[in-house]
């Protein structure tokens, strides 16, 4: 008869599932700046609410010497628990375990879960630490990613997906990330790339480091795969959690409510100083979101990436709304490429997800040159126009400033189904500018003039009072109203409210075709 005790067994192997690939490589994870996928969970989770899945699931691969090689969990924690009380789905990948390299059994894991948050409607986020493909099992870890990627396809705009990068994320791995909704790195110990930098040396003689190439700073701020740049792994975590606070949980369900003691109606006189009268001085464009939404608080996306649009999130009497706003302090807030292609996803997001979109408009056009023009800014402005018209969430509108040409129509103008659209008496709806208007309408007037420049002068200032003014706008009925500035918060809280019902749909298709 045998002795054995199924309780006690049971618990030692908890205990070995729980020191993953053991003692030392744990040690190792910890002076290279890293936690444990682990003590990733704990520090994300509301405390004692995650329930584990698949904590003895070892992979099935004989060759190479694998069959005596295997350690429960397979180098990947998978599960749900509670973040501020909501159910979120999330998987942490263990470098301490062969590396945190994917193979069958790991990607099956991850699959699951993320079945299990679709169906529950409720998040799911991927905590990133992998070396690769397990190579030892050849197509079979191949097929492994190619499963999470359809997953992460098939749950776009279903549940929020969010990635972050904590580490390695290198070749077929990084397709995740880049499908998921928001992408977080973090600063020195995280990278991401398709080829590494011996790759490139060897194929394009470019010499270039990790970090370089692929590092938390490169894609926040130059190649914009990232949207958010934390210091450490813990940090990195507490802004996942404060991203979730303005995520609903899934497609049906309206964005969270926070309870707000900031006075919906508060009037901020400071706001009326903010723009200056001359229309080419810069001012800050967050200053002045700073001074409408509630206590001030805007979570920045993509904040280091084409700064010459904002978008992020606030709220508005407790409610979330995503904000996009050009920032004249940067480029005068023109739209380019980058700008364009980061609000368009931003509004799309938003769309998806039930979040109302308010829209501060400053934008004196498109950027000028061959850069641009043979980069493709047609085809890249124009996935912010289609986002925009697509949208159906309540949209509103403040110009601020300028808002000339195509760019005009672009940031989410009356024309474009907005709902409600304001400016402020600083407000110039034109074509164009003042001067170029004149340069163009009166070239040659001006060169035949007996004081050209005087000429010009005086026609720019004519041109300026008569077009560069919001009132045209406002007599077509373009824009809906003129506030002061100081009215701003009182106005979009009400028309919030006003649009809570909102019922809008497109027609009948299978999806569109924006222009990629």
């Amino acid at each position: 008869m045998s002795t054995r005790d199924p309780i006690s067994e049971l618990r030692e192997r908890n205990e070995l599932a729980e020191v993953s690939g053991g003692k030392e490589r744990i040690e190792r994870q910890h002076a290279s700046g890293k936690m444990t996928a682990r003590e990733r969970i704990d520090a994300f989770v509301d405390d004692g609410t995650f329930e584990e899945l698949g904590r003895f699931v070892t992979h099935r691969s004989s060759d190479f010497g694998m069959a005596d090689q295997k350690i429960p969990g397979d180098g990947v924690v998978t599960g749900y628990g509670r973040v501020d009380g909501r159910l979120v789905y999330v998987f942490a990948q263990d470098f301490t375990v062969f590396g945190g390299s994917l193979s069958g059994a790991y990607s099956e894991k991850i699959v699951k879960v993320m079945d299990l948050a679709m169906r529950q409607g409720a998040p799911i986020v991927g905590l990133n630490d992998s070396g690769g493909a397990r190579i030892q099992e050849g197509v079979v870890s191949l097929a492994g990613y190619a499963d999470i990627f359809l997953k992460n396809t098939l749950a776009s705009g279903v549940v929020p997906q969010i990635s972050a990068v904590m580490g390695p994320c290198a070749g077929g791995a990084v397709y995740s990330p880049a499908i998921t909704d928001f992408t977080f790195m973090v600063r020195d110990t995280s990278y991401m790339f398709v080829t590494g930098p011996d790759v490139i040396k060897t194929v394009t003689h470019e010499e270039v480091t990790m970090e370089e190439l692929g590092g938390a700073s490169t894609h926040n701020e130059v190649s914009g795969n990232a949207h958010f740049l934390a210091e450490d792994d813990r940090e990195c975590l507490s802004r996942i959690r404060e991203l979730l606070s303005f995520l609903p949980s899934n497609n049906l369900d309206p964005p969270p409510f926070v309870q707000c003691s900031d006075p919906w109606d508060r009037a901020d006189d400071a706001l009326d100083a903010i723009i200056p009268s001359e229309s080419d001085q810069p001012y800050d464009m967050k200053q002045l979101i700073a001074g409408i939404v509630d206590e001030g608080v805007l979570l920045e996306v993509h904040e280091h990436f084409a700064q010459n649009l904002v978008v992020g999130f606030a709220r508005l009497d407790g409610r979330p709304v995503g904000i996009v706003a050009n920032q004249p302090m940067v480029l005068a807030g023109v739209l380019d490429i980058n700008a364009s292609v980061k609000g368009a996803r931003f509004v799309r997001f938003c769309d998806a997800f039930n979040i109302p979109l308010v829209t501060f408009e400053d934008v004196p056009g498109f950027l000028p040159g061959t850069d641009q023009e043979w980069g493709g800014i047609i085809r890249h402005g124009a996935k912010l126009l289609f986002a925009y018209a697509e949208a159906t969430v309540p949209k509103v509108t403040v110009v601020t400033r300028k808002a000339y040409g195509g760019a005009y129509c672009v940031m989410a103008s009356k024309h474009i189904r907005t709902d409600l659209n304001y400016a402020y008496p600083s407000a110039e709806i034109a074509v164009m500018g003042p001067e170029g208007a004149v340069n163009i309408l009166y070239k040659s007037e001006i060169a035949e003039a007996d004081d050209p420049e005087a000429f010009r002068r005086e026609k720019i200032a004519h041109y300026r009072e008569k077009f560069a003014n919001p009132y045209i706008a406002a007599e077509r009925g373009y824009l809906d109203e003129i506030i002061e500035p100081r009215q701003t918060r009182g106005k979009l809280v009400t028309a919030l409210r006003s649009l809570e019902n909102k019922r809008d749909k497109n027609p009948p298709k299978k999806h569109g075709n924006i222009p990629l």
